[in-house]
């Protein structure tokens, strides 16, 4: 069974909560991975802060608890989230490329990706999910990264994403309300704005709570969106407007 990353580094944290270190090797034998895996882990636990490097592994700081916020984020990858990530991967065609932005519902969908496809992101762990999918090929895109929100962001990479049609972008969102949907950094919604209109069809991934959430910074309009897929009917007012803007809704079951 593959257990992934994020799966991977609680264990390891919780590992060192009881025996404050851990080895290369102790890595490697526990959960079966070569020891550049070993060492990707380590490095990635060491820049978060939720461990110190030791000489031959890791070890678990004073200041945490940092086991806590990994548990939390794996919560994130709810069931309702994989449903909907479920249906989203139905959608995609052999061959074809994509966009996936950066959210955690989009996250599920790259968990449950095998196909053969071109995913072009910003998102930190949308690359590193898939980098486990040997079908697909991956570009992440680069710039400054968002450690908060873990997407890079540069105007390289904007300009390299003007350069590119894809056959789909598929856009988590922080909120959907009557004018569009936003997003809680003003990068995210510049990147998400100029996707959807680089692509022959734009897709939302929300869940229901989204439609009634409050956010910052707005991206596109309603008449962008050709397709919603969430977890549960829509609220009557939002189900009016997508009809006036012919935006389909596929509900997750």
């Amino acid at each position: 069974m593959i257990i992934y990353q994020e799966e991977r580094l609680v264990s390891i944290l919780a590992y060192l909560k009881e025996h404050r270190s851990m080895s290369v090797v102790d890595i490697c034998e526990r959960y079966e991975v070569s020891r550049d895996t070993a060492r990707r882990d380590i490095v990635k636990l060491v820049d978060q802060g939720a461990a110190i490097r030791t000489h031959g592994g890791i070890a678990l700081p004073d200041l945490h608890n940092e086991i806590l916020a990994y548990r939390d984020r794996l919560q994130a990858y709810s069931e309702e989230k994989m449903s909907i990530g479920k249906k989203a991967v139905s959608l995609l065609h052999e061959n074809g490329c994509y966009f996936l932005n950066a959210s955690t519902t989009i996250s599920c969908m790259a968990r449950q990706i095998d196909t053969e496809v071109t995913v072009f992101t910003q998102s930190l762990d949308v690359a590193e999910l898939l980098s486990h999918q040997s079908k697909a090929e991956i570009h992440l895109f680069g710039g400054r990264l968002n450690a908060s929100n873990r997407f890079f962001f540069g105007l390289e990479s904007m300009k390299q994403i003007e350069a590119i049609h894809f056959d789909c972008a598929f856009l988590g969102t922080a909120a959907i309300t009557e004018d569009g949907i936003y997003y809680d950094d003003q990068e995210d919604a510049w990147i998400s704005n100029l996707v959807s209109s680089r692509s022959e069809c734009t897709v939302v991934l929300a869940e229901r709570k989204k439609f009634s959430r409050k956010s910052r910074f707005k991206s596109i309009n309603w008449s962008s969106i050709d397709l919603i897929i969430t977890d549960q009917r829509l609220p009557d007012a939002m189900e009016s407007i997508a009809v006036e803007n012919g935006t389909q809704i596929l509900i997750a079951q």
